[in-house]
């Protein structure tokens, strides 16, 4: 396990290595002078100059990649543009809060995705599995934005309907933006979290479905097992495999991608800070905040190969 380990963290030095590169290629290859917004766009051609010169945006390519990845190696991701700021500073303000809405939705993903899977599974071709497939589809097909937005209008802002129709309260439940309190938490996590709980959902019903069909499950139920001990202790650990799959992918998805539930509910997470840096033309900082998210999916994805060996002991990782 150990050696996988750091034969993992070794192959993690390319990956770094190539993130660096596209991002650093791409956010040159964007229109716009990041010394000049800095300036402003009546600031004198000198001062503009200046300004490039000490940044070091006139050395030539190769060599602004080098400064860059060197200062990187030693921890130092620049200072902002716009600010003027660490980037590790600008980013620890907001690193803490995207976590915590990755994990949250994660766990509702989860929770809803493996129920619905397994109902589905050991009720297969039943009213339930079809009322929880369509339910399924529907969220993969619903954009996350929308959603959100629905939440806000039918929760946040209370809709407008006449006091006489039953069972409608037009009271405001959760609040539309921020993050901290109970009332901005929930609606956020659920935007997030509906789209990968109908992903977990049907990998867990398929998965399922292929282990039920085996053996040592008609042996187990020969035996005089109970259906709850044959389904949670035998089948379900065996099917986990491919969902602890499609978890990681998840919830390394959501540390990089959160962008349009930030910007809709207005959280100063990564997601919102990398927007406010690609329109400022802020490179430090946009390169700073994608680095940082394709580390942590990297890490993710390491913890998941590790979880591979728990969930089962013949996957031999040499």
């Amino acid at each position: 396990m150990f050696v996988f380990i750091i034969r993992r963290i070794l192959q993690t030095i390319p990956v770094f290595l190539g993130v660096t590169i596209i991002v650093f290629s791409l956010m040159h290859l964007i229109p716009g002078d990041p010394a000049q917004i800095m300036a402003g766009e009546s600031a004198p051609a000198e001062q503009v100059e200046n300004i490039r010169e000490r940044l070091g945006l006139n050395d030539p390519y190769p060599v602004q990649y080098w400064n860059y990845l060197s200062n990187v190696l030693q921890g130092d991701l620049g200072n902002s543009i716009r600010s003027g700021r660490d980037v590790t500073t600008e980013i620890g303000h907001r690193f803490w809060i995207t976590v915590e809405l990755a994990f949250y939705s994660i766990v509702l993903s989860v929770f809803l995705g493996l129920i619905a899977g397994i109902v589905s599974a050991v009720k297969q071709y039943s009213f339930r599995d079809v009322t929880l497939m369509l339910i399924a589809l529907f969220g993969l097909s619903m954009p996350n934005f929308w959603l959100g937005l629905m939440l806000i209008q039918w929760f946040a802002i209370g809709l407008d309907v006449p006091s006489w129709i039953p069972f409608i309260d037009n009271t405001a439940w959760f609040k539309p933006s921020g993050w901290g309190s109970f009332q901005q938490i929930v609606l956020p996590v659920i935007t997030l979290g509906t789209g990968g709980a109908a992903i977990i959902a049907r990998m867990t019903r398929s998965s399922m479905l292929e282990v039920i069909d085996q053996d040592y499950i008609r042996t187990a139920r020969a035996k005089g097992a109970k259906e709850r001990v044959v389904i949670y202790r035998h089948a379900l650990k065996n099917a986990l495999i491919p969902v602890v799959t499609v978890v990681g992918l998840q919830f390394g998805g959501l540390l990089g991608g959160a962008v349009l539930t930030e910007t809709v509910f207005a959280i100063n997470g990564m997601g919102k800070l990398v927007i406010d840096a690609i329109q400022a033309r802020d490179f430090p900082l946009v390169q700073g905040t994608v680095l940082v998210a394709s580390l942590l999916f990297v890490l993710v994805n390491l913890i998941v190969d590790i979880t591979y060996r728990y969930l089962n002991k013949r996957i031999d990782f040499n």
